[in-house]
């Protein structure tokens, strides 16, 4: 499956930070059934790679990735835990050449029009605009797109029920992530009912 087809699956990506194992298939299986399939991990906790290994295990539906991925080592822990694509908040040469060298399904991160082009170079037109909000929001990504129009983006970092819409209405932005459908206080105390009712609330935003 192509990156461009997982961002064109849902409006919105679950950007997941997973504290505890046992936590992580209830979570996806809530998040799945809101109509979330796409998954990321963020691999910001001890619990993230056993996590994705469990997801994969038991939510077969599930589209599961792997995020935060920095350098090398972690791309290689991503896919020995059976990541199906991966994110990174930003890119160096040396990341992306190691994941066009494994065939990887890649969703990197940048926020100027010098590292889109950079990329674009590279034959990879589906970006993560990170940190969203921060960088410029809506109008950095309207900008971006009348000289690079062929570059399709998941913004990420500031997106919420509030301004998603927003950013989706644009016609270089495919999907985008976002955490608020899986809040950390409903994650702790297993409220995955109330989980799959943001999921699915999340996922009518497209």
């Amino acid at each position: 499956m192509s990156i461009e087809t997982i961002m064109n699956t849902s409006p919105v990506i679950p950007v997941m930070v997973i504290d505890k194992v046992e936590n992580a298939v209830p979570l996806a299986k809530a998040l799945v059934g809101g109509g979330l399939k796409v998954l990321e991990i963020t691999l910001r906790t001890d619990a993230a790679l056993e996590s994705i290994r469990e997801i994969k295990a038991a939510v077969p539906e599930a589209i599961v990735g792997a995020g935060t991925v920095i350098n090398t080592a972690t791309l290689d822990q991503a896919l020995a835990a059976g990541s199906e694509f991966i994110v990174t908040p930003g890119t160096t040469p040396g990341l992306v050449d190691a994941a066009l060298s494994n065939g990887v399904q890649l969703l990197p991160g940048v926020n100027t029009p010098t590292e889109a082009m950079t990329l674009l170079e590279k034959g990879i037109s589906a970006l993560k605009f990170f940190p969203a909000e921060a960088a410029g929001g809506v109008p950095m990504l309207k900008s971006i797109g009348g000289p690079l129009p062929q570059i399709s983006f998941c913004p990420t970092g500031g997106v919420n029920p509030n301004n998603a819409r927003e950013y989706l209405a644009l016609k270089n932005v495919a999907c985008v992530g976002g955490s608020w459908m899986a809040p950390a206080n409903l994650v702790a105390e297993g409220k995955w009912e109330e989980i799959q009712h943001l999921a699915a609330e999340a996922a009518t935003l497209g």
